[in-house]
């Protein structure tokens, strides 16, 4: 399955400067905010998320958590990204505070397929550069923007892709100028 920031994420999902006092109101508000677009009971969401807590933390270290959940029914996973504007006790496992929250859900039927998200995800978030540049940004846009850059990187980077990387289109265009 497609392991975009931006397949994942849209700009209204994105959340930054998120007053928030404990764990279990941002689940809430994550909570919230999916059920607001997929019609879902916003308690049945928020249970579980919690369960899902329960089980063990979703806190990967350094600040950051990937809470998740299945989703009852969809055809795509949906993912909201949360800055807070304090860090929050989250009983992680380096007891550092918790001030990213990526949060994944996935439609009950595509669980099998998305077995490889959550590593995945995991691995990236735990870049300290990026985890720098998400906590400087001041604005939803601007988390958008590097969640874009990092995913275009990735493009250039996966060397399996077909695609030609948008550097060596514009080496051929340059090429075919300078004839």
């Amino acid at each position: 399955y497609n392991m975009k920031f931006t397949h994942l994420l849209t700009l209204d999902n994105i959340r930054q400067g998120v007053m928030a006092s404990s764990k279990k109101r941002i689940l809430e508000i994550l909570s919230e905010i999916l059920t607001a677009q997929t019609g879902d009971d916003t308690q049945v969401c928020f249970e579980s998320l919690c369960e899902r807590e329960k089980i063990g933390c979703t806190a990967l270290g350094n600040g950051v958590a990937l809470p998740h959940a299945r989703l009852p029914h969809g055809h795509k996973p949906i993912a909201i990204f949360l800055q807070l504007a304090n860090p929050i006790e989250y009983k992680a496992p380096d007891n550092r505070e918790v001030d990213l929250l990526l949060a994944l859900f996935i439609p009950a039927d595509l669980c099998s397929k998305c077995g490889s998200l959550l590593p995945e995800i995991a691995k990236k978030l735990s870049n300290k550069t990026l985890t720098k540049q998400l906590r400087a940004a001041k604005s939803r846009e601007e988390i958008w923007d590097i969640f874009s850059k990092l995913d275009l990187q990735c493009d250039e980077n996966d060397s399996s892709s077909s695609k030609p990387s948008t550097n060596s289109v514009q080496q051929a265009s340059h090429t075919q100028a300078a004839n």
